[in-house]
């Protein structure tokens, strides 16, 4: 469960239920969207558009528990007024194991979508799969923790695979980046400056209490936080992976990229 807030006004309530509702139905047809996308981009790149699928439709799951918790744990006292914390409580946890599984994924659809030789892709991913499970695991005890020292502990320590995601990402990862074309290289620079940004706000929200932001107003933006950043790196960089896609078959395969491209600019490709 998430700290107690025992209350909230009627605009944060309202804050809080038109966030999530928005988050719930981005991932839901973004999900939709890339399942029935798959007939656009060539055989071998439709794993990666699976995975964001799934990405998307997990934090759809999720977020019908979140948004049920949400109705059940605050309730209204008078019409139009404040809105108290019922002995359900809002469940906090939902989250934490919505980015257990998607956060994983997301890492291996970045890397499914480029199409990489086989040694490559597996060393990649034996180093960012575990090293994502880790830095949520770690983050959630400071997520519970009541106390500022605890939350600081926490979050130093689920600092440590972050970056080194970011190391695999920045690092090892361009060297495989010769063999795309510049297009495709540009692209993924900017999928990867995508997760920094999102991924960004998580840390912040995190430590908001830190940062004297506390009460129901730090509730309020810590949910609000948490779903713009959901939205923006699972729906938004399962776009942007659909994106790469479709220039890799365009590149692969000149008969794709004319029936595709047909009576389109030769911008199109890198717009797609």
């Amino acid at each position: 469960m998430s700290s107690a807030i025992t209350s909230l006004t009627h605009g944060q309530y309202q804050t809080v239920y038109n966030v999530f509702s928005f988050a719930l139905a981005s991932m839901l047809f973004t999900s939709i969207f890339l399942l029935v996308s798959q007939g656009r981009v060539l055989p071998r790149y439709r794993q990666a558009l699976v995975i964001s699928a799934m990405v998307c439709g997990i934090a759809a799951y999720h977020y019908i528990r979140i948004f049920n918790s949400f109705n059940e744990a605050y309730l209204p006292t008078t019409l139009g007024g404040d809105y108290a914390l019922s002995p359900m409580g809002f469940n906090e946890a939902y989250r934490y194991v919505d980015w257990l599984l998607t956060v994983p994924l997301l890492l291996l659809e970045t890397v499914a979508v480029l199409a990489l030789p086989k040694v490559t892709r597996a060393s990649l991913l034996n180093k960012l799969i575990p090293a994502s499970a880790l830095m949520i695991v770690l983050g959630y005890p400071g997520e519970i923790a009541a106390d500022t020292a605890p939350k600081m502990i926490w979050g130093a320590l689920s600092t440590i695979p972050f970056l080194f995601i970011l190391y695999v990402l920045f690092v090892q990862l361009t060297k495989s980046l010769d063999r795309q074309s510049p297009e495709v290289s540009a692209t993924v620079g900017r999928l990867r400056l995508l997760l920094i940004a999102t991924w960004g706000v998580y840390p912040i929200s995190f430590l908001f209490p830190v940062f004297g932001l506390d009460g129901s107003d730090a509730f309020v933006a810590r949910q609000v936080g948490y779903s713009v950043a959901d939205v923006l790196a699972k729906c938004l960089y399962g776009l942007v992976i659909y994106k790469i896609a479709r220039m890799k078959s365009a590149d692969d395969n000149p008969a794709f990229a004319a029936d595709e491209f047909e009576d389109e600019p030769a911008s199109a490709r890198t717009a797609a």
